[in-house]
């Protein structure tokens, strides 16, 4: 399966993005707002600068305290931003995602985004594949 076939399985496929300025109060409280896990981060004419989840304001709140709510986003956003291309296989996205230890992966169709994936969204469209091909198998063994 490819990632654009991943993005059209998505019930809705919103991409919530930040500013570089706002803080990360102001993330928090999209990311609890929305029940997400991240948000992409981009300049002013849509270009991805970062990708900024729940970890990184949690090492940040270990690390700094409550203060650090008003701290801009791109003091604290991951800046080298792993993304994916609609080409791309979901098996190898999982892949990235495991051996680089993040959730989350931008989508980047000629340089403009249009999709984010989650380490879920990509594990369920494994496990409906192998059930998909399970109950086929199992069709073909009972001659149906």
């Amino acid at each position: 399966m490819h990632v654009r076939q991943l993005l059209d399985t998505k019930a809705k496929n919103f991409i919530e993005t930040v500013s570089e300025m706002q803080t990360l109060s102001d993330v928090v409280r999209r990311l609890a707002e929305l029940k997400i896990g991240a948000v992409v981060v981009t300049d002013g004419d849509g270009g991805v600068t970062g990708i900024i989840s729940e970890r990184d304001i949690v090492r940040q709140l270990a690390a700094k305290g409550p203060s650090c709510l008003s701290s801009a986003v791109r003091d604290t956003m991951t800046k080298n931003v792993i993304s994916a291309v609609p080409n791309d296989v979901a098996e190898d996205l999982l892949g990235k995602m495991t051996a680089g230890r993040f959730r989350h992966m931008p989508v980047i169709d000629d340089g403009t985004l249009i999709g984010i994936l989650s380490i879920g969204d990509v594990v369920k469209a494994k496990m409906d594949s192998i059930t998909a091909e399970n109950e086929a198998l199992e069709g073909m063994i009972r001659g149906f």
